[in-house]
């Protein structure tokens, strides 16, 4: 299967929101398996992404004075498009990242499922709910969702459909308008899959691609847009939340992590080296969920290192767009020199290669091999740091409560992995990790795959959470009304005041005993 044709990315470049294309300066989009040039994408400028703000706000109007269940029917076409043109999407994904066939399916299926999920729970969650008023028959209570009005949306390029669409169809079933600014890698990505969204009927203007440099275009979302998500680097996030923070608008970002792997005593070695493979090397470990940092209880670490070091050496790094390769290449020549950097530093201060440790530009030129170390000092770079890539460290620990407390001793908690003898003890372990996410006998996909249940990042790992209900309600303004009836707190008309002040508080008092309030 080649990468997308020609043909193809011109009819994805016609749907930029840029308006005068032929006159704008474009920047080169490569095949990262090859270094090919395989399309020229538009720069976006502030004044463009102005413009798509103020189409959205029109549209947005009209878009949410449609019903929850019309706006929930557009996602459940949208469900069934994504899956029907799959294929298309993972030769795109493939194209723009150099992933595995795998890791890009990981996208168009997340993609389906979140789509699924919120059309079907969206009517019930923006449902106005009434709560306990504040006098019982006296006073009616009503919680209503009002859309925040235009969302921004910048997007990275490790997975760059789901993390372009999926975040933003909450926000669009909760009745808001989108403008997106995807990575500069990755534009058609992006633009593939809100191409299909516009297939599934949702207007155009209510959901902008505006392709640029994050300095430009994502400076002008956030100083004009009405709510930013971000998904990206820990300090990247911390500037945008100072600047959404002036603004005073929501701010919602899943960044870094350090994600550590506890293995204890009894748990089944081969089930664990089989899924640590996925868990750290899953899209080239160019996953923010992945992980980084394995400790294992000394009784068993030797015999885990040899296993998970034998397997490491056996996977199969190729380029292609076929399904049976377990790992593609890195997306830039910044990220082989940061994996590379990571590396070499800690072979110099001590640390032992167990497996991989080098570029491979004989296979692509962004190629590197998964590389597993043991013996990492603390004063090495990746010992803290996060690095984004293929690199894994095992440490071995005495027990269970050192893993626990070095799983810990850290700034990020986005994700952990926790195997033990028992579904139980490593239920235990997990309560105890400071992460956001812990998954129990796997790596990461239960947890993230759980659309139901909230996901993002305690510490300088994330504000805030995307899937669950609290991926939806982050997207609207809240607002209660409350209707008093009968007579108003003034009280009854002809009562004197002083005596509706003295029973006011054997009302209150009378409240306590009425259940639920």
């Amino acid at each position: 299967m080649p990468a997308p044709s020609a043909a193809t990315f011109s009819r994805l470049a016609d749907l930029i929101a840029i308006d005068n294309v032929a006159d704008r300066p474009t920047k080169s989009i490569t095949e990262v398996f090859t270094g090919k040039e395989l399309a020229t994408i538009p720069v976006g400028t502030a004044d463009d992404a102005l413009a798509a703000i103020a189409r959205a706000r029109v549209a947005q109007k009209e878009w949410a004075k449609r019903s929850v269940l019309d706006r929930a029917a557009v996602f459940h076409r949208y469900r069934d498009l994504i899956l029907e043109n799959r294929d298309a999407l993972m030769d795109m994904a493939q194209a723009e990242t150099g992933k595995s066939r795998t890791a890009a399916q990981e996208e168009v299926l997340d993609i389906s499922m979140t789509s699924r999920h919120y059309a079907r729970v969206a009517p019930k969650l923006l449902r106005p709910r009434r709560v306990s008023g504040m006098l019982p028959g006296l006073t009616k209570t009503v919680v209503r969702y009002q859309p925040k009005g235009v969302v921004g949306v910048i997007s990275p390029w490790n997975y760059p459909m789901t993390l372009a669409v999926s975040d933003a169809i909450a926000a669009l079933l909760a009745g808001n308008a989108v403008v997106l600014k995807p990575d500069s890698q990755t534009p058609y990505c992006a633009l593939a899959c809100v191409e299909l969204l516009y297939k599934a009927g949702l207007p155009r203007d209510l959901f902008a691609v505006v392709p640029g440099p994050g300095s430009v275009v994502g400076t002008a979302l956030v100083e004009n847009t009405d709510y930013l998500m971000f998904t990206g680097s820990t300090a990247t996030g911390q500037l945008l939340a100072e600047q959404a923070g002036r603004r005073l608008i929501g701010f919602s970002a899943e960044l870094g992590g350090k994600n550590p792997m506890i293995v204890a005593a009894g748990a089944d070695l081969r089930e664990v080296t089989d899924a640590a493979v996925r868990a750290c090397f899953s899209n080239s470990g160019q996953l923010c969920i992945s992980i980084e940092r394995i400790y294992v209880e000394e009784s068993i670490a030797p015999e885990f290192i040899r296993m998970f070091g034998d397997r490491v050496k056996k996977m199969n790094l190729a380029a292609g767009y076929e399904f049976g390769i377990e790992m593609g290449s890195l997306v830039s020549e910044a990220q082989v020199k940061a994996i590379s950097a990571h590396v070499d530093d800690a072979v110099v201060k001590g640390a032992t290669v167990i497996a991989g440790g080098k570029a491979r530009p004989d296979i692509g030129p962004l190629f590197y091999e998964p590389t597993l170390l043991t013996g990492v000092p603390e004063d090495a770079e990746c010992y803290r740091d996060e690095t984004f890539g293929p690199l894994v460290s095992i440490y071995p620990v005495k027990d269970v409560e050192e893993a626990i407390a070095a799983a810990n001793d850290t700034e990020y908690g986005l994700n952990a992995s926790v195997w033990a003898g028992s579904k139980a003890a490593g239920e235990a372990i997990a309560a105890r990790i400071h992460a956001g996410t812990v998954n129990v006998d796997e790596g990461y996909a239960p947890t993230w795959g759980s659309t139901a249940a909230p996901m993002g990042g305690m510490g300088v790992s994330g504000v805030g959470r995307r899937h669950g209900a609290e991926g939806l309600i982050k997207y609207t303004e809240p607002q209660t009304v409350a209707t008093t009836r009968v007579m108003n707190l003034g009280g009854p008309r002809g009562l004197p005041a002083k005596v509706w002040a003295k029973l006011m508080p054997h009302a209150i008092k009378i409240m306590s005993w009425v259940p639920g309030r």
